[in-house]
């Protein structure tokens, strides 16, 4: 759209407030509201903000950062309360006042990675997610809980999925406000949920997930719930996952990961693509699952991949090759969580994707066992290596890998790590209601 094209919207939808938003380097939304009077100064670039306030962003003294907003994500805003007007939104971009891009900036950095892609010769990393949630009670004080209002499992529906409504309700409002969603369905446990999205080019279908997790909450407190993406809320039951489907489509516009001759249809540019990702998974790691709780979720048993492996058909691998071919060929990156930003998250994905058909990697062979099944020496003696078993050592992971703090970039690369140990030390430091139960009375 153009900046004549939005201000027309605006008028003709009376259009009240203008949300601002950028996502900070935790995948956390942010949003400057403007005044529609302020739109058309917003549309030049001008509004400006604090970036001290926001945390890993610059420091106090280097504070002054500027909001250039995309005009191809005006938005408005069907679930907000129009009482006092509607509102939209501009998603943007984060620059400093030379007018050069803030290399904190998580939507930079992806553009950043997919300049690399175009310059490889690629068009588009095409990404299809399949997000997770849960959906809990709310107690008398309008607090969430971990009661479900349901008792489904994977497929289920009403009466057993006591959510079927409030599933519909947001599938409903997405496609209201413009996305294109593929299929929504009752999870593995009870309260948990899982809405598919149609593929879309990397850089909006981040910008559709952030604006997803929006209308999920909101629509969820409208039902009298409360939605969370965390990854493993409840022990002994299956956590949220957010398998991730990529393919990259080459300068004729075929999908460069398809070929009829190849084995399983795959091309040389595939198997090249899933020995990158294998490479670097642990290096990436921290940022697919970047929470002490994303963990939690990473164990044996409940269809959460643990291991660095990929097979056409076998659930158990990190990656999977789903049976569609032709332009549908694709690569299901099992391992990655709801609670990553999206951006970084796509960006490490693409760089060890594009390291791997750099540097011509062999891909790995396919795995057709059971690998929960498999001992820790049998698994290693088919050179099969564990994700990071916590939050600790995919830090250390990620500090050793080269092409990801590359992709990063020193500031987000600095920030993320000093964060991420400080979460790790009061984890570690916190005496938890377990230890409690465990050892108060015994020892």
């Amino acid at each position: 759209m153009t900046k004549k094209e939005i201000l027309e919207d605006a008028k003709k939808h009376d259009v009240k407030y203008v949300r601002l938003c950028f996502t900070d380097i935790h995948g956390v939304i942010k949003n400057v509201e403007v005044p529609i009077r302020n739109l058309d100064v917003a549309l030049d670039n001008q509004i400006m903000f604090d970036g001290s306030s926001i945390e890993g962003f610059a420091r106090i003294d280097e504070a002054d950062m500027y909001l250039y907003p995309d005009p191809n994500t005006w938005l408005i805003l069907s679930w907000e309360n129009p009482a006092y007007g509607k509102v939209a939104r501009l998603i943007c971009d984060v620059y400093l006042p030379d007018g050069t891009p803030f290399e904190g900036d998580p939507r930079h950095i992806l553009k950043r990675t997919m300049k690399t892609m175009h310059d490889m010769g690629f068009t588009a990393l095409n990404i299809g997610v399949e997000p997770e949630f849960f959906l809990f009670k709310l107690d008398e004080y309008g607090e969430p809980t971990l009661e479900s209002n349901d008792t489904g499992g994977y497929f289920d529906l009403a009466p057993i999925d006591g959510a079927e409504d409030c599933r519909r309700d947001i599938v409903l409002e997405l496609e209201r406000i413009g996305f294109s969603m593929e299929a929504s369905h009752h999870e593995v446990a009870p309260g948990q949920h899982e809405i598919n999205f149609e593929f879309d080019n990397a850089l909006e279908a981040c910008d559709n997930l952030q604006t997803f997790k929006l209308v999920v909450k909101n629509v969820a407190k409208r039902h009298g719930l409360h939605a969370t993406f965390m990854p493993k809320p409840i022990q002994g039951i299956n956590g949220s996952g957010m398998h991730t489907n990529c393919s990259l489509t080459n300068k004729d516009g075929d999908n460069a990961f398809y070929d009829p001759k190849g084995p399983l249809q795959l091309s040389e540019v595939c198997m090249q693509w899933i020995a990158g990702i294998m490479t670097h998974a642990r290096g990436f790691t921290a940022i697919t699952n970047p929470t002490v709780n994303s963990y939690k979720r990473l164990v044996p048993g409940y269809e959460a991949p643990c291991y660095v492996s990929w097979s056409d058909a076998n659930r158990s691998t990190m990656i999977r090759i789903p049976a569609r071919r032709g332009k549908h060929t694709r690569t299901e990156i099992r391992s990655v969580d709801p609670a990553c930003n999206p951006y970084l998250a796509m960006s490490v994905i693409l760089a060890s994707g594009l390291d791997g058909i750099k540097r011509k990697l062999n891909g790995r062979q396919a795995v057709n066992k059971n690998l929960y099944a498999l001992s820790r020496e049998e698994r290693e003696s088919m050179g099969i290596v564990n994700l990071p078993e916590n939050l600790k050592d995919a830090l250390k992971a990620l500090r050793k890998d080269e092409t990801i703090t590359t992709a990063l970039g020193s500031h987000i690369t600095a920030k993320f790590l000093m964060a991420k140990h400080t979460e790790w030390d009061n984890y570690r430091t916190t005496v938890s209601p377990w230890e409690i139960e465990m050892y108060l009375k015994n020892l």
